[in-house]
Parts: C-alpha cells; structure tokens; sequence
C-alpha cells in the first residue's frame, strides 16, 4: 500500500526500506520516536526531506493532496472543532466534499458507534477532549475513507472506553475492506488488534511482527 525509499525526514526519521500493507497496522514506540511524523507525511501533511513514498505504486508528490487525503484521512491527537454544535461537526466533512448529509437517524448512530451520548443540537464548546475526540472519529466513519491514519485516537480515554473504541474501528474497518495506520503507545491495543505491529524508535524501525 505504502512503500518508503530511502526516506529521511530532518533529523527526525530515517526509513530507507519500509512497506506498509493493507489491513491494521500499529506504530508503537514511545513520545518523540517519530511515529507522529510518519502519519503526517502518509496524509501529505509534511513532505521528505530526502527520498520517495508510494501510494499504490503512486509517487505522493504527484497526487492531488486534496483527492488524497479524501481516500487517506488522518485523526489527529487533538482533533479539530468547528463553531457550531454536534451535527455541524459530524457533517462538515461530507460537505467539504459536496457528498449527501445523512438524515437524523444516520448522525443518532454514529454517535452511539463512538460512544457519544449527546444531543447533535449540543454545543461543542460543552465537550470534553475525550468527548471531542470520540466527535471527531464518528466524522471520519461518515467521511469512510480507504485509509484511516489515527493518531492516538484513544489518548483521552479511560482504558474501557478504549477497549469499546478500538475494537468499534477495527471491526469497522475489516467489514468494509478499509485499512488503518494508527499510533498508540499501548502495546495491549496493539497486540490485541494489529495485523502487522511496527516498533518505531529515533527515527526508524526497529522491528516488525
């Protein structure tokens, strides 16, 4: 799916040789390894500084960054609110992308998948970051891009909430034939949920299982 050649961002990553498959795949590794850094530049978020990353056998400097990150999207640790309440912020996407709103029904849904127990006519300005969090993740599942890259999607959440959570975005993923890149620093989420498990340490891979 995503292939590395001799890859090197700043300081702070150097990938001669990786390949990323299709499926569930977890960077694990501690704060500052690098593992944030490679998720940015999947999304075309940052480039490298030296090298070449394929998408599909695709150079990503010859794709529309626009059309990419539409089959390529990325949850960020600390998601993006925008003003307005909780229906606003589950459909803005799909209206970046001229794609049907869902009725009242669909968006209730979505909001029990992630654990979400309020009102769409809520404010977001009364939610908690986990809360926030858990908003954001439901306007990715509606946007159901071919890649999901998560960054720390759990990191506001206790450890049952989580367990609720991850297991939700593997099983739906897996029913629609998608893929997720996601960083943790839990090794039981990914132990317990990965196809394919890299450890990322200063910058490179440390080993793959």
């Amino acid at each position: 799916m995503f292939q590395f050649k001799e890859v090197k961002y700043k300081e702070i990553l150097d990938l001669p040789d990786l390949y990323i498959n299709f499926g569930i795949t977890v960077l694990l590794g501690a704060s500052g390894s690098g593992k944030s850094t490679i998720l940015k530049m999947l999304n075309k978020m940052i480039s490298p500084t030296q090298g070449t990353i394929l998408y599909q056998g695709k150079n990503l400097k010859d794709l529309s960054s626009v059309e990419h990150r539409r089959n390529v999207t990325m949850l960020s640790q600390n998601p993006t609110m925008f003003e307005g309440n909780i229906r606003d912020n589950l459909t803005i996407g799909l209206e970046f992308q001229g794609k049907e709103i869902p009725d009242e029904s669909e968006l209730a849904e979505i909001l029990k998948q992630v654990q979400l127990k309020k009102e769409l006519s809520e404010s977001v300005l009364n939610l908690s970051g986990g809360e926030k969090q858990r908003l954001a993740l439901g306007r990715l599942l509606l946007l159901d891009p071919q890649v999901y890259l998560l960054d720390e999607p759990s990191s506001a959440l206790d450890d049952n909430t989580e367990e609720i959570i991850i297991q939700m975005i593997t099983e739906h993923v897996k029913k629609r034939d998608k893929s997720v890149i996601m960083v943790t620093h839990s090794k039981n989420i990914a132990e317990k949920y990965a196809d394919e498990i890299l450890q990322i340490g200063h910058g490179r891979v440390l080993n793959r299982r």
